[in-house]
């Protein structure tokens, strides 16, 4: 079910809040999202977004698997392990979409987008290894919370390719939403968990952003 962050945002406390930076901020709300989910992206844009996505949350360990080593909340853990079992499947779902896409579009400016990449995921790794309580449960729940668009893009991109779509088995939204409320109890480990989550939102915008112009260079190479 999609994440309803219209709803979400009307709650109150910590879970409010998240709800509302994903409504403000989240992947859903991009304008090269939305052109790719349409059904009418040319496939090379599509092959290029599986590739830069791949290249960000396709490898082990990932932000879920740094999360479980770096939350001191013992109620955390069992949601983080819980994520990154789900994010397993992602991968592999990944591999082969990757594989399904063909060789990585041609693109001006190639060393400078793969510069890009590598510095969004050194910083998303950063993030999810921070000591500070709170930062990289933030991360962890900012990106499954923020995946349900990003999955939009895959799955549109796996019917194109002629790719079997995976069921998602990310941590449902209501036990997300039990889960902030339990690890959220005074106001260090609030602004912790926001910050977390606002800087990958920050980095997925950038992801697209940087999407946004690749597909630009190659429209005007032609």
């Amino acid at each position: 079910m999609p994440f309803d962050s219209v709803q979400i945002a009307k709650l109150d406390g910590a879970w409010g809040a998240l709800g509302a930076l994903i409504e403000a901020d989240g992947s859903h709300g991009h304008p090269y999202v939305r052109k790719l989910t349409t059904g009418v992206a040319p496939l090379r844009d599509l092959a290029d977004a599986v590739h830069v996505i791949g290249m960000l949350h396709g490898r082990h360990p990932g932000v879920t698997d740094y999360a479980v080593d770096h939350t001191r909340d013992p109620a955390a853990t069992g949601w983080i392990e819980t994520a990154a079992e789900g994010f397993a499947i992602e991968r592999t779902y990944l591999v082969r979409l990757v594989a399904a896409a063909g060789p990585l579009p041609s693109t001006p400016g190639q060393a400078e987008s793969e510069a890009a990449v590598a510095a969004q995921r050194h910083a998303l790794d950063m993030l999810a290894q921070s000591d500070r309580a709170g930062c990289a449960t933030g991360a962890a729940l900012a990106l499954v919370l923020d995946w349900h668009a990003i999955r939009g893009v895959l799955d549109t991109a796996a019917h194109r390719f002629g790719v079997d779509v995976p069921i998602a088995d990310l941590p449902i939204d209501v036990e997300t939403a039990t889960l902030v409320t339990e690890i959220v109890t005074d106001s260090p480990t609030e602004r912790a968990v926001l910050f977390g989550a606002q800087q990958m939102l920050a980095q997925h915008r950038g992801l697209w952003d940087l999407l946004e112009v690749r597909a630009g260079a190659r429209h005007h190479q032609h």
